[in-house]
Formats: structure tokens, sequence, C-alpha cells
């Protein structure tokens, strides 16, 4: 699933707008404005509560009502600025502080003071639940949190997302992980949430788009030496707005590759079709699937244009890799002595490929690396790689994808809800694209298709993975449309024609 992501502030180059940063990064980027160009504290809390006021009226222009929670940090004194913003403007606001007024120090303190100093009022409880408000802004842990929240925030934070009305989180939900993305034991769920002078990268992967909702970025009129004062730790995959080059009349077959498809033992002989057909539909030349010889009459009666080869040897299979561009294994490969065997020919020919599903089971127990690979584990196939827990991968997927490419080289592609992509620069590449309705089985055998169909023709390892990983996600996206429920891998083909030819 894919985080929905704008950026308030026009004057942003683009390449800026995909840089993520982890927390003490901003906060570095923070001490900068502050110290280095002369932009005072509270000038910067000042800006922030502007700006997260902005995308209040902008987003929900009619709502009369607002409650602000506040933390004792410069959370809460964002959301008292907000308060005196939406108090001044006439909305019938409430402030409800988590932490005493009187614990209050520097720019905070400050921001409470000219709240109170507006005729703001203060409640000094903390109700069951906020339903006398229709929007509510969190302000009341920051992105330096780095323990799971318990006690009185935790009991906060449930009263919040217990709210029907709009809940908008400042800099990031209370209770998720800037870094990760996890949450930490309970978090807000945010419809919006408006992040400050650099994007934080928990918010696009992992649990942080579910929290996050809407991201809106205000840059707070800091200027560009800021950001450079400090080097991103990933950055955002550029959304899919245009397809591949147009292609020369003189063109042929020829001249975009032939992927071939090793899978689809008895049983799971779907997977390696939707694979090469996912390869066909992203423009490959040409489509071999090497298969079981019991189904492989078979397995094209419905997509002819596929070549379908009954292979029982890896002698058999090397014949066919000989006149093959790319190769994609895994897709329905199965973990039998004929998985690997055919597994350790596709390892001994030096043709560039992509290993999902049972090839990376096996390469689980037998681990070895390649700089000529895409390897694309979901979070379980990525906990058996590295001999972990699903659970581990989960808590920290940026660790995790950079394990994967030192430990297995080439190029990792770690699916989910914010794919990764990390190649040889070990910079952690978060996809934008995608939705839950993907989660179905056949959908990484159509990924696995589409990055082979694009190094097939001349795509490089990294931008294969990468612009395979949106365009993926864009065709599910363009498939949800019909509904999230009830999509199927199969019904990514259409679009993803359609997305290449853009």
């Amino acid at each position: 699933m894919g985080t929905a992501y704008r950026v308030m502030s026009e004057r942003y180059s683009r390449s800026f707008q995909k840089d993520l940063y982890r927390a003490e990064d901003v906060r570095a980027m923070d001490r900068y404005a502050i110290d280095t160009v002369g932009i005072a504290g509270i000038e910067l809390m000042r800006r922030a509560g502007a700006a997260a006021f902005a995308a209040v009226r902008e987003r929900w222009s009619g709502a009369r009502t607002l409650s602000a929670i506040c933390g004792g940090g410069n959370n809460g004194g964002d959301a008292y600025v907000v308060a005196r913003l939406a108090h001044e403007a006439g909305m019938d606001v409430r402030v409800y502080p988590v932490s005493p007024p009187a614990n209050l120090k520097g720019d905070a303190l400050t921001a409470y003071r000219d709240y109170r100093a507006a005729g703001g009022e203060i409640l000094d409880f903390i109700p069951a639940d906020f339903e006398g408000a229709e929007v509510l802004v969190d302000g009341l842990l920051g992105t330096g949190l780095d323990r799971e929240v318990g006690g009185l925030y935790a009991d906060v934070i449930r009263a919040v997302n217990r709210f029907s009305g709009h809940v908008m989180a400042l800099d990031i939900p209370s209770g998720l992980h800037a870094d990760t993305g996890s949450a930490l034991g309970v978090a807000v769920r945010a419809g919006l949430t408006v992040t400050f002078i650099g994007l934080k990268r928990g918010l696009f992967t992992g649990e942080g788009p579910e929290y996050a909702g809407e991201v809106v970025f205000a840059d707070l009129g800091t200027p560009p030496e800021v950001r450079y004062s400090v080097e991103p730790s990933a950055m955002l995959l550029p959304p899919w707005e245009r397809g591949l080059p147009v292609r020369p009349r003189y063109a042929h077959k020829g001249h975009f590759g032939h992927v071939l498809v090793v899978g689809g033992d008895c049983g799971y002989s779907g997977a390696a079709r939707m694979a090469a057909e996912a390869a066909a539909r992203v423009g490959a030349g040409l489509i071999s699937i090497a298969t079981r010889k019991a189904h492989a009459d078979s397995l094209n009666l419905t997509r002819p244009e596929l070549m379908c080869h009954g292979v029982e040897t890896p002698e058999e299979l090397r014949r066919l890799m000989a006149r093959a561009t790319v190769i994609a294994v895994g897709p329905g490969l199965g973990r039998s002595e004929w998985a690997k065997k055919l597994l350790d020919a596709v390892m001994d020919t030096g043709l560039p490929a992509v290993a999902d599903a049972d090839a990376l089971n096996l390469l689980a127990e037998n681990p070895r690396i390649r700089d000529n690979w895409v390897i694309t584990p979901h979070p379980g196939e990525a906990a058996r790689l590295l001999a972990v827990s699903s659970g581990e991968i989960q808590k920290d997927r940026f660790d995790a994808v950079r394990k994967l490419r030192e430990r297995f080289g080439g190029v990792a592609v770690l699916k989910g809800s914010g794919s990764l992509v990390c190649g040889p620069d070990g910079l952690p590449r978060v996809s934008t694209t995608g939705n839950p309705g993907m989660a179905s089985g056949g959908m990484g055998d159509v990924l696995t298709g589409v990055i082979a169909g694009l190094l097939a023709q001349g795509s490089d390892l990294f931008a294969a993975a990468a612009l395979g990983v949106q365009l993926h996600g864009a065709a599910g996206d363009e498939a949800a449309k019909a509904g999230e429920r009830g999509l199927l891998a199969g019904d990514l083909m259409d679009p993803l024609r359609r997305l290449v030819n853009l």
C-alpha cells in the first residue's frame, strides 16, 4: 500500500521531495536552521502550526470545532500554535494538555502562553472521547519516541482512535516510530499527517501508511542549505507518470528480449503462467515457460503467445536457457528435488535473473550470492532468508532490505506496504504505489514477470526493480478502482499494458 503524499511549498525541487530522513537527521536539520541560518526556534514552531492549520482549512473547510491534545515537548508546542490560530479564526477550540503546562519549557512554553494570551482555554482532564469536535489535533508525542507507549499516553491514544471525527497528526502520528514505520505498542490513526522540515521515512513503509493517512509536507520556509546539511537515509520512488521509451518503427521481437520463466510444479502451474503473461504485457519480445511435462501442453491454451516446454532435467533447461535473455525463477517452483535441480542450473548460468517464491525458500536453505539478479521476498520469505522472524523484518524494514542486499547481492526488493528496493548504493527506495487489495495470491508472480520483462527490454538491474515495483503497484491501484476486495492478480494485466504505453 502506498502513501498519499503532497508538498505544500512549490519552492521545493523534485529531488528533495523524494528524500527521506531519520528522526535524528531531521533534528539536525532543525538545529542547522536555528543555529546556522538564524531562524528562531519559536518562529519555526509558529510556521509549523500555521502550515498545519492551513492543512485543516484546506482538507476540512467546513469544520467549526477543533480539539488539540498537547504533550510536554515541541510536538505539544506545535499543537498550541494550531489551537491559537483556530481560536483566532473563530473556531470553537478545546485544548487537553496531557503534560501539565507548568512543566513546559522553551518554545513550547512560549506557544502555550501565546495561546492563553489570545484567550484560549485549557481543559485539565482527558475525556473518554472527543465527540464534541469535528477535528482532533494529535500533538501528544513527537519523532523522538523509541520505546513502547504505555500508561496515560497509551490510554489517550486509544481514546483518540475511538474518535469518530477527523484526526490530524503533527509531524508524525503519536506512537509511530519515525525511522521504521512500526507502531510502538499503540499509535494514533490519523487521516492526515502534516510533517515538517524533512520527510520522516517511517511514514511511508510498514505500518506507517496505515497510521499516517495522507502525508502533507511543509518546509517551513527553510532554505535549500538546510536540506543539504544532512544526507537522506532513503528515498521515495517517483510516481508512475509515463511509460517506457517509444519503440523505433524498425523494431522486431528480438530487440525486446526473451524471458524464460522457470516454475509451475504440479498444482502450481498458474503462478508460472501469470509471471509469463506479466512479462509479455510489459513488452518483452518472447516468453517461454519451463515447467512440468504433465501440464506443459495445456498451460498456454488461453494465452497461445506463451511458449511452454515440459522440462524434467537440468540438461533440458540448459537448452532453453541458451536462447533466453532473462530468467524468472520461482513462481510455483515448489521445493522438490526437481525444483532444486532446476534452481541449481539457473544459478550456474550467467544470465540476469529474478528470483521469487520457492526459489527464495530454497535459497534460504542454501544461501548464495549473485551480482546480476533481483530477489523479491515478502516479509515471511525475507525472514527465512535472514534467519529471523517475520516480526523482526517488519520491525525495521529498512534494515532488513539492506541486509538482504548485502547477503545475497544484486538488488533486493522487500515487498509489502511501502515496498522497498535496495541496490548497490545501499540507499533504500520506497514505493508510493499499491493498495491492500493486492494482498491476494499471485500478485508476487506478476511482479516477478514485470521486473523480468523490463530487464529483457534493456533496463539495468536496479531500474528494472524500481520501475517494476512502481508499475506493478500503479497497475494494482488502477485495477482497484472497481474495488479492493476481490482484486485478482490477473486483473493487473490490462492496466500493465496501458501504463507502459503512456
